[in-house]
């Protein structure tokens, strides 16, 4: 193989490397930041396969993996280009980029079928995320510029410097106007951030005891919840019983799914509010046309109505005209006069369908907010931030412990962090290339007729 065949074959192997780091970066983003849902995909796995395996933590050590040898890879790549050395990588690195860039499209696109919401947990995660994404993004383009820089003044073809800077340029240009089109709640003027939401423990707290289980209500209790939810199933089995202590773990091996009698006395005797989801009855069943009034009359012995958000939407007019005292909550969306005629006090929203302007127009007319089901900080934060009033959450005992937002700036002080990334990384890649064409093209008008740029060179 000619020299030039040589040349094309490492420009492709280093192309298709950037392309696979870049892919791989994406997908372990994608994947890390869906870490609130893994819940949920192990259950569909769970439900495919019939049996229970934590396929999410696995896939996540997967991407990890593949993407820290490919970084790696690239930054020794990096290290030779700088030094004018040629690649010339092993058939095996080779075989590895191609493994690492189908499993990255792959994966990306089969989560992307079967799981597209998620991409919506990506778009709220860059609100909190994108100002350090942008800093460490134009850090990696300054680094760059080294390597680039060198191989300019090398190339012997106006037509590929043009095309190597353009593009080189074209992306920096990008990566400085990015923060122009960047929205967060969690930038904010200093004492506008209200109070931290409060904690609904979703099937009590599942991380802490099996749940929808009187232990499992009562540990989320312990664990700070000012309400607890439930429902008629258990969704999954309880897979961190080994993480319990012996008298704990005795007692989760005996229990049970409660009533919704013994549920609301846990909920009456700590003074939480209770939320839960009625499934009707399949039809001829005895109780068919009578759950609801059923229901209500289990709601009235044994808890006071005023601590339960009443989820169901059926009847709900005759509900509320038979017991006014319950605080009335819809899972839609509507205008504020067709939830004020409906009496509705809150909504309960998914969290993808988080909106700060949304959740301030019903609390101006006390229409509260909960987001579900929330587990991870970051999305604790984004909700706090936005102004959500409480989220339903599986990891009650870690978000009672978070005192402030992780992530809470001025416009001012994003201002001031932006155009100093900019400035400083521009000042650098001038520098980079000013030292590069002092070396390579005027070294003696540098040195004996410039002397006071001497340092660059």
């Amino acid at each position: 193989m000619s020299d030039s065949d040589h040349i094309k074959v490492e420009c492709g192997s280093f192309g298709l490397l950037i392309l696979t780091f870049f892919l791989s970066f994406v997908f372990l983003y994608f994947w890390s930041e869906a870490q609130n849902d893994y819940h949920d995909f192990d259950w569909f796995n769970f439900g495919t396969l019939g049996f229970w395996f934590p396929w999410s933590l696995v896939l996540l050590v997967v991407a990890a993996t593949l993407f820290t040898y490919i970084a790696l890879l690239l930054v020794l790549a990096v290290c030779l280009l700088t030094e004018g050395q040629r690649l010339y990588l092993h058939w095996s690195h080779k075989t590895g980029i191609v493994v690492t860039l189908g499993f990255s499209v792959t994966a990306t696109a089969i989560l992307s079928d079967l799981w597209s919401k998620e991409w919506k947990t990506l778009l709220l995660s860059l609100q909190v995320t994108a100002p350090f994404l942008h800093v460490a993004a134009v850090s990696l383009m300054a680094i760059l510029s080294w390597p680039i820089a060198l191989h300019f003044f090398r190339m012997n073809k106006k037509v590929r410097q043009v095309a190597v800077l353009g593009l080189y340029l074209s992306m920096l240009f990008c990566l400085y106007l990015v923060p122009l089109g960047m929205y967060s709640p969690c930038i904010k003027e200093a004492g506008t951030l209200g109070p931290a939401p409060t904690l609904i423990g979703h099937r009590g707290a599942p991380m802490l005891a099996p749940e929808n289980t009187v232990m499992s209500f009562e540990k989320a209790v312990e664990a700070g919840g000012e309400g607890l939810e439930t429902d008629v199933t258990i969704r999954d089995p309880f897979g961190t019983v080994s993480s319990l202590s012996e008298a704990d773990r005795s007692q989760a091996q005996n229990q049970s799914v409660p009533s919704l009698a013994q549920f609301l006395e846990v909920a009456a005797r700590s003074g939480r509010l209770v939320l839960f989801d009625l499934r009707r009855p399949p039809y001829g069943h005895p109780y068919s046309q009578l759950y609801i009034n059923t229901t209500l009359q289990v709601v009235q012995a044994h808890i006071n109505s005023s601590q339960v958000l009443w989820l169901p939407s059926e009847d709900r007019q005759v509900v509320q005209a038979v017991d006014p005292e319950l605080q009335q909550t819809s899972e839609e969306k509507a205008s504020i006069q067709e939830l004020t005629d409906n009496h509705i006090s809150r909504l309960n929203l998914h969290y993808s369908s988080m909106s700060q302007q949304q959740i301030s127009k019903y609390w101006s007319v006390n229409i509260s907010t909960n987001l579900y089901v929330i587990s991870q900080p970051w999305l604790y934060t984004l909700a706090w931030c936005a102004g959500a009033q409480s989220v339903t959450t599986n990891s009650i005992h870690i978000l009672s412990n978070i005192n402030k937002p992780l992530f809470l700036m001025t416009p001012e002080e994003y201002s001031l962090m932006w155009v100093l990334t900019d400035a400083v990384s521009a000042f650098l890649i001038i520098a980079i290339f000013i030292f590069h064409w002092c070396v390579d093209t005027h070294t003696d008008a540098c040195t004996y007729n410039y002397r006071p740029l001497l340092f660059w060179c």
